[in-house]
């Protein structure tokens, strides 16, 4: 049985459904699934895993996207790891009234490539919370992850 790891940042609850949300679908694909929130989570954790996923959101200090305090040092761990042969998927929430929308899903994107681990699914940003449309663009982009590892 393939294993999932999901680790996630939320202020608001919004990427916690998120998590939930993807979650929910690799369970329904067969996968162990593990769904951790980041202060709680090693990037280390990723090593024992067959699929690493982050969902995040974007903190805007004055007017400035940056990555959530609570995911500065997670993020600066999975820089320095060696993920060659897992597979890895980013997403998250943010509003789309700041200029620098869900831009902690694009710097975990490239933490992520960094470590050679392989992209599978192009990455998921959501405005505020999942609605209808979001919630069936998760559920593909968790089987893209799915037929990732699959066809490792």
């Amino acid at each position: 049985m393939p294993i999932a790891k999901i680790v996630y940042a939320s202020m608001t609850g919004n990427n916690e459904e998120i998590a939930g949300i993807v979650e929910e679908e690799l369970d329904n694909a067969g996968f162990e699934v593990t769904t951790t929130e980041v202060s709680q989570a090693t990037a280390a954790d990723f090593e024992d895993a067959d699929l690493c996923v982050v969902a995040t959101y974007t903190y805007s200090d004055v007017g400035d996207g940056v990555l959530p305090d609570e995911a500065v040092d997670f993020y600066e761990e999975l820089k320095d790891l060696d993920l060659t042969g897992k597979v890895y998927g980013c997403c998250g929430s943010g509003d789309r009234f700041y200029d620098d929308f869900c831009t902690s899903v694009d710097d975990f994107d490239q933490a992520f490539a960094a470590t050679g681990a392989t992209k599978g699914a192009p990455s998921v940003k959501i405005d505020l919370a999942p609605e209808a449309d979001d919630i069936t663009a998760l559920e593909a982009f968790s089987q893209q992850l799915v037929a990732a590892v699959t066809a490792k």
